[in-house]
């Protein structure tokens, strides 16, 4: 299937900006798949706190970090290909609901790889299968999300 818009289209789309931002890079995505990638830098700002003597990505933002860059691309294009419209004002992609099971912990410097694919879009609605892989292949967590386009015309979920 062809895209309905480039990687660093989608990737503009994207709501979330520093410092709650955890994609680098779309990798490929449309209606089915999207693919991509971020880099944990030591000095993000979680790190801080979770663990005193050893720093691991919180769950909580392994999640985000699934979400943003898999969950949200597929809402974006298939809100697109069924409405045909691109207005930045009127896209409002929502993370409603995750159900992962981690099973590797993430530490910092280590880039992650999130490719999800969509189960079902309809009504503004998308469920979507996830895995989070670090660089070298093992899996971390895996599951599914739930989320939602909100527009204008439906401020309430």
């Amino acid at each position: 299937m062809a895209n309905l818009l480039d990687n660093s289209q989608i990737l503009s789309l994207i709501p979330q900006s520093f410092p709650f931002r955890f994609v680098d890079e779309i990798e490929y995505a449309d209606e089915q798949i999207s693919k991509g990638s971020y880099y944990f830098k030591k000095d993000e700002y979680f790190y801080q706190g979770h663990f005193p003597d050893i720093a691991i990505t919180p769950s909580v933002i392994l999640t985000e970090a699934m979400a943003q860059i898999g969950l949200i691309p597929l809402g974006i294009l298939n809100f697109i290909k069924e409405t045909s419209t691109i207005d930045r004002d009127n896209l409002k992609p929502i993370f409603t609901n995750a159900d992962v099971k981690f099973v590797r912990p993430v530490f910092p410097e280590t880039k992650v790889i999130v490719e999800a694919e969509k189960i079902y879009f309809r009504l503004n609605r998308l469920k979507a299968k996830v895995k989070l892989m670090d660089s070298d292949n093992n899996l971390c967590a895996s599951g599914t999300l739930s989320g939602i386009i909100l527009t204008d015309k439906s401020i309430q979920f």
